[in-house]
């Protein structure tokens, strides 16, 4: 392989922007690694149906002898999908997305994929990018295939539409646990579409109780964790979140134990979620539902 070479449209070597006509291609990549890939399949299956400009970004490909080798997603999220066994080939995919990259400068809010790849395209992007806000550079990636260990906790259910305003708020507070800073963006903000879009769609999920104060009774979600992308046979899941108040319950095992359940489809048969190695709890207690590593995702936020 090391003596193939790759060339874009114009002639330079290197990769090249791809369009709707590489869609099935793109996808075909995605498939040969659909744990590690499922947040650019989500975007590619999107730009299937409506066209890359409906998905909301654009596509960068890798060609060697003709052949697509490996796929970037590049919008909010830069995501490269290198599922290439030949080391060298690998590094000149990513060295080609990391020159697509610079051409147009930093438009992502992270890079985020599988760790190997992610790490050395920020290798290549940090001599000229702005500086990271944070890099995570080991996030087990883990799934789940058959019934969890655990007893699904029966209060842990999909959200109501009617929830909404009780929902944003609890994902607010995880958002602003986990990245450092609130993504609260007003009535119509990206953030509150998404989580309503969430919820719309049947990918939200919460415990919801009635807490009893002195000054009266109230609902407030004790749990919550949504499904972030489903694409490609895979579901993955983001947003995990106890209230603090609540934390050393392990409400965490029975309701991820739950969010297992009401997500594993004959549409999905492989539910999967990445997760900061650093957090030793949140990675036990995964691994008790019956989550099991199957490589590492990194993610390098801005």
């Amino acid at each position: 392989m090391g003596s193939r070479r790759a060339m874009l449209l114009d002639g330079r070597a290197g990769g090249r922007v791809l369009g709707d006509v590489d869609l099935l291609g793109a996808l075909a990549v995605c498939a040969r690694d659909p744990v590690a890939s499922v947040l650019a399949t989500a975007r590619l299956e999107q730009a299937a149906v409506g066209g890359l400009r409906s998905a909301g970004g654009s596509l960068w490909g890798y060609e060697e002898d003709g052949e697509l080798l490996a796929i970037c997603w590049a919008g909010a999220n830069l995501v490269p999908v290198v599922p290439v066994a030949d080391a060298p080939t690998a590094a000149r995919a990513v060295d080609a997305f990391a020159a697509l990259a610079r051409s147009q400068g930093r438009r992502c809010s992270s890079i985020v994929g599988a760790a190997d790849p992610v790490m050395r395209l920020w290798e290549q992007l940090s001599r000229s990018w702005p500086a990271a806000r944070e890099v995570r550079a080991v996030q087990p990636s883990m799934v789940i295939d058959e019934p969890p260990l655990v007893t699904p906790d029966p209060q842990v259910r999909r959200s109501r539409a009617d929830e909404y305003e009780l929902v944003l708020p609890a994902c607010i507070r995880m958002f602003t646990e986990e990245v450092g800073y609130s993504p609260a963006g007003g009535p119509g903000g990206p953030y509150e579409t998404r989580v309503r879009g969430l919820i719309g769609a049947g990918r939200s999920f919460v415990r919801v109780e009635r807490d009893e104060t002195h000054r009266g009774s109230r609902r407030t979600v004790v749990f919550k964790a949504e499904l972030g992308a489903v694409a490609g046979g895979v579901a993955q899941v983001q947003g995990v979140w106890v209230t603090p108040e609540r934390r050393g319950e392990r409400l965490s095992e029975s309701g991820m134990a739950a969010v297992v359940d009401l997500a594993r489809t004959p549409e999905t048969p492989l539910v999967s979620l990445y997760v900061n190695a650093y957090n030793h709890r949140a990675v036990a207690a995964y691994r008790a539902v019956g989550f099991r590593q199957v490589g590492t995702y990194a993610t390098v936020l801005f």
